[in-house]
């Protein structure tokens, strides 16, 4: 019953004094809000980044042959010298080799969900059908059947069927899109299976068979520059690896590889140093090139700890104005001890213990704390949601700040309110009665 007649008697104190109590609560408002506000960006950039990560391959380690640098230690272990002048590109007998990837899927059988192998051959154009004179253009890459069946699910398969790395090794077939069979072929997507389509890639022409057609998706980049024009829709045009390697003209090995982790049993970030080790132990005495090993997770991870680093920062500088704000709250209650000394000496004649009169300015400077703090949420709510907006991502408050904002709030009430109220509380009552 008491606290209720506190929380009264403090709600009629705020009402008398609306504009100094606003100003007394500016500090926590301002401070509460940009915490909060800058909890929702980040976790907005944060959720999407990782959706679209996840989206493109948080498990995926990219492989990469790349060159050694002066400070690299292995460009210099046993008796290695760094040639003055580098190639720019590493030779046949520098790429990945098929032997080097069996090695490792055998040494790791548990940790590697599948390798995926690509050879990028270009663009290559072709007529579009019913309109001789115009052309479309599709990306053509070589790419194996373990990379095809993870990008695109047999559920995405439409008619035929998806590259097989023995079955068609050599020969001159293709998976494309539906899109590309209404740009290039026309009719049906089951009537293109095993029409011809002849591509101009590198000025030279090249005939592939139709085996199998996939359901276009529509990607994110197109989705949000790409024009409305479907004619200018460009697809990927799938060949077998070899077939891609031959017209590209490329070695045996590979440049780049990307290794897919079992994500759900094995730290991608971990097992990122241990793919590069495994790798560039064969570069030992490679006196130009080495491997190096990367992934979207660790990418992910710096990008969280950048995220982490700046909200540490805003929030140190929010802390300073929730300081500012709760020495504004224990000047005020000292000037509302002052006002209503006389209240307070004819409480305690009347029999109030001191307790009653702590709790009575302690209750009040809480509940000041408290109103201002619900303004800085919602105030940081609605900041957050429109900076959100803005930089295009969708809001994702963060409830965990909300509620260390309002247990923040209550706790620089009573921090900030108890020297006042204990003041309040020690007053001599005959004293208390002749304060003019």
């Amino acid at each position: 019953m008491q606290l209720f007649e506190n929380i009264g008697m403090a709600l009629t104190s705020v009402r008398s004094n609306k504009m100094r109590s606003l100003l007394t609560m500016l500090g926590i408002i301002i401070g509460i809000a940009a915490v909060i506000a800058i909890e929702t960006v980040g976790n907005s950039m944060t959720g999407s980044v990782m959706d679209s990560m996840s989206g493109m391959g948080a498990s995926n380690i990219s492989v990469t042959v790349t060159q050694k640098s002066s400070s690299d230690p292995s460009g210099t272990s046993q008796g290695v010298q760094l040639r003055r002048f580098m190639d720019s590109k590493p030779s046949d007998a520098d790429l990945i080799t098929d032997a080097m990837i069996n090695d490792f899927t055998a040494a790791f059988p548990t940790q590697v969900h599948h390798i995926e192998l690509t050879q990028q051959v270009g663009s290559g154009t072709t007529a579009k059908y019913g309109d001789p004179t115009t052309t479309i253009t599709a990306t053509v890459s070589g790419i194996n059947h373990a990379a095809l069946a993870a990008r695109n699910d047999d559920s995405q398969i439409l008619y035929g069927r998806w590259l097989d790395d023995d079955r068609d090794a050599g020969r001159k077939v293709a998976c494309v899109s539906e899109k590309f069979v209404e740009q290039a072929i026309g009719g049906s997507a089951q009537d293109a299976i095993g029409k011809a389509v002849t591509l101009t890639i590198n000025q030279n022409l090249y005939t592939f068979y139709i085996q199998g057609v996939y359901k276009y998706t529509e990607d994110s980049y197109s989705s949000m520059f790409g024009s409305s024009d479907d004619d200018s829709i460009q697809t990927d045009f799938y060949i077998p690896l070899d077939v891609a390697k031959a017209i590209a003209g490329a070695g045996a090995g590979y440049q780049s590889i990307t290794v897919v982790a079992n994500g759900g049993t094995v730290n991608v970030t971990d097992f990122v140093n241990t793919v590069g080790d495994f790798f560039a132990s064969y570069y030992t005495r490679n006196d130009s090139w080495t491997v190096s090993a990367s992934s979207l997770a660790s990418l992910l991870d710096s990008m969280t700890s950048m995220m982490s680093t700046v909200s540490l920062g805003i929030s140190a500088i929010a802390a300073l104005s929730l300081l500012v704000g709760g020495i504004g709250v224990m000047n005020i209650m000292m000037v509302s001890v002052t006002e209503r000394t006389r209240e307070i000496g004819t409480r305690k004649a009347l029999g109030a213990p001191a307790s009653a009169i702590r709790m009575q300015f302690i209750t009040e400077s809480v509940i000041l704390c408290l109103i201002g703090g619900f303004i800085g949420i919602v105030l940081g709510l609605a900041l957050g949601t429109v900076l959100s907006n803005v930089v295009g991502y969708a809001a994702k408050p963060s409830i965990a700040a909300i509620l260390i904002a309002v247990g923040f709030s209550m706790a620089i009430g009573v921090f900030f309110g108890y020297y006042p109220a204990n003041k309040a509380a020690k007053l001599d009552p005959i004293e208390a009665l002749r304060y003019e």
